[in-house]
């Protein structure tokens, strides 16, 4: 069993920074990839952004220039660093190992004045 656990969402004002991270434990063997997904009520689940465990990485064209996600391999964590957070950035964020059907159950973020 996988475990896949988020920390760091809340409440932020326009502008400011959040920093997510999400921990994976469990049966975890030679994980590639992992990922960060949100979620808004009555849209689908988008990509925010990927990081292989080479550190190449993809990001969702709105979030370029202000997220940066950085793992580490040791420990199995990825983080997430977000700055000039926006309204439109309000949603459940959720942390994932693309392709095994594993996802955290996710941190609100919130970005409202």
């Amino acid at each position: 069993q996988v475990q896949l656990v988020e920390s760091g969402g809340g409440l932020v004002q326009p502008g400011g920074s959040l920093r997510l991270s999400c921990a994976a434990s469990g049966r975890i063997f030679g994980i590639n990839a992992m990922g960060w997904y949100r979620q808004t009520p009555g849209k689908q689940r988008e990509l925010v952004a990927t990081i292989t465990s080479g550190g190449s990485t993809n990001y969702a064209d709105s979030v370029k220039g202000r997220f940066t996600i950085a793992r580490d391999n040791a420990k199995n964590t990825v983080t997430l660093q977000m700055n000039n957070l926006k309204p439109e950035d309000t949603a459940v964020y959720l942390c994932t190992i693309p392709g095994t059907g594993h996802w955290g159950q996710g941190t609100q973020v919130t970005v409202s004045s």
